[in-house]
């Protein structure tokens, strides 16, 4: 009989355990974890919004520089249509305008000027230069002034009296001498025509209205 042949058990194989890839392992992949895209992402995004601000700021700084000079150019043009709307509302001169500047022309009276606050011969320049163009626009008008009288305890009324004609006329310096010339002849053509001959004085101190006493 024979002998049975011994079988001895292999041993079982372990399983291998799975292997965790290297890095150099996988360095010529183009694959990028997620981290890094992550952070390449953020990086671009990062670069775009700093030119678009950039551009933006640069947009904004040029408007306030657009506006800047805008405001200055209109700052000197009103700057001068009130210096000369000024000269001419206060009356002291005549402002022409030649080649964009401004020139002033005085005009000196010719008629007796009387001051009662202090005397004759003593009035300030402007009121001299505004009695002067008074006479002038008064005289374009075909009037005659003979004499200009500042009352006691004025400084800016002017009383006018006239070659031929009863009483005067009540003015002031805060008028513009044109319109007061004229409101003046207005009212002498008035009263002539509703048959006035006698009166104190005319008053065309303020502008629209004109009285008589």
């Amino acid at each position: 009989m024979g002998k049975a042949a011994k079988t001895e058990a292999k041993p079982e194989a372990k399983p291998e355990e799975p292997k965790l890839a290297r890095r150099h392992l996988n360095k010529h992949s183009h694959l990028k974890s997620g981290r890094t895209i992550g952070e390449r992402r953020e990086h671009l995004e990062t670069a775009s919004e700093r030119l678009e601000a950039k551009k933006k700021t640069k947009k904004r700084q040029t408007i306030r520089v657009v506006i800047t000079v805008i405001i200055f150019v209109i700052g000197i043009g009103a700057g001068l249509y009130f210096l000369i709307d000024f000269l001419k509302q206060q009356a002291v001169s005549e402002v022409e305008i030649i080649n964009n500047t401004p020139i002033v022309k005085t005009y000196t009276p010719t008629i007796e000027i009387i001051d009662e606050n202090v005397g004759a011969g003593q009035i300030t320049s402007r009121m001299s230069e505004y009695i002067g163009k008074l006479e002038s626009d008064l005289r374009d008008l075909g009037l005659e002034p003979i004499k200009a009288v500042i009352p006691s305890g004025s400084i800016r009324e002017v009383d006018i009296y006239f070659n031929g004609r009863p009483g005067y006329v009540k003015t002031t310096i805060d008028r513009g001498t044109g319109v007061t010339a004229e409101d003046t002849e207005r009212m002498f053509r008035y009263l002539a025509a509703q048959g006035v001959n006698e009166y104190t004085y005319i008053d065309v101190r303020i502008d629209g209205k004109a009285y008589w006493k």
